[in-house]
């Protein structure tokens, strides 16, 4: 009954029988009558249908919460007793600066502690990442937060919170980063980023105008163009750029200093599960 309760679920959080079945991998018809069994199983009903919709009656608004909790204690069963008891692939997606920031040295973690555990990194950038999450191609990826609300299936973890700075090349004169962004040549961080769109924000309420001359999303390459003198640039504390941070002038932002905030999403069934609760714990050191 796991199964059909896994599917009311979905059925509930993504609002129509069609949605909850693309979720689940399930035609329309599937998920009906897997709707059916749980209901005649209960002997109730759940859902008030029409000819054209079915929606959540009230016996089916206060079961919602109780087939979440029987779905967890279900998935807490798979916890092994020792860490030699775990088995089975890990889906990470990651975004270029955690994998050369926080997850090295979790996956290192995760290797000692379970070392039978298959880790697969998927690279990519937030949007995609976020979009493999939810349709269950990944188990979990760490990327910037969405400046929207998530999808109610998806839970949110804040991992850390990098604050942005402006870099010039080491030759650039002057300490006020207003003044500087306005009167040097400006390498924006793509603006439709997750990051970029901070960038964007920032430069509208400093009411700013600066004079681009390039736009990219890789926050090294972005580094190394301001290095060799392109312009200068606003970009979060994060990347293999730190370890040569000698190489460009680090502007402190002072009080407007914004921040890009690191988050772990997964989903909201899976939260349970036996090897993401061990990864949360790696990450977390």
């Amino acid at each position: 009954m796991i199964r059909e309760l896994k599917t009311f679920v979905a059925v509930a959080r993504r609002g129509t029988f069609a949605a909850a079945g693309q979720q689940v991998g399930l035609t329309q018809s599937a998920v009906s009558s897997q709707i059916k069994n749980l209901e005649d199983a209960l002997g109730m009903r759940l859902f008030d249908r029409t000819a054209r919709s079915s929606a959540l009656n009230a016996a089916g608004v206060r079961a919602v919460p109780i087939a979440e909790q029987i779905i967890e204690l279900f998935a807490s069963m798979g916890t092994p007793e020792s860490l030699d008891g775990y088995h089975g692939e890990l889906r990470i997606g990651a975004i270029g600066t955690v994998q050369t920031g926080v997850l090295p040295a979790a996956l290192l973690r995760l290797r000692q502690e379970a070392p039978a555990i298959d880790a697969k990194l998927v690279p990519g950038v937030s949007l995609g990442l976020l979009t493999q999450v939810d349709a269950g191609e990944l188990d979990i990826a760490i990327i910037i937060r969405p400046p929207f609300a998530l999808p109610k299936e998806l839970d949110c973890h804040l991992v850390a919170r990098e604050p942005f700075v402006l870099i010039t090349p080491l030759g650039t004169a002057g300490d006020d980063p207003l003044q500087l962004l306005e009167s040097q040549p400006f390498v924006r961080y793509e603006r439709t980023s997750f990051g970029g769109r901070q960038v964007t924000q920032f430069l509208r309420e400093q009411r700013l105008h600066t004079r681009q001359v390039l736009e990219l999303d890789e926050l090294d390459a972005i580094v190394k163009m301001v290095q060799n003198g392109l312009g200068v640039a606003l970009v979060p504390m994060a990347g293999l750029w730190l370890e040569h941070q000698h190489k460009v002038r680090v502007v402190s932002l002072g009080e407007r200093t914004f921040h890009r905030e690191l988050v772990l999403i997964e989903r909201h069934t899976q939260r349970q599960r036996a090897l993401q609760q061990l990864f949360r714990r790696c990450l977390q050191g």
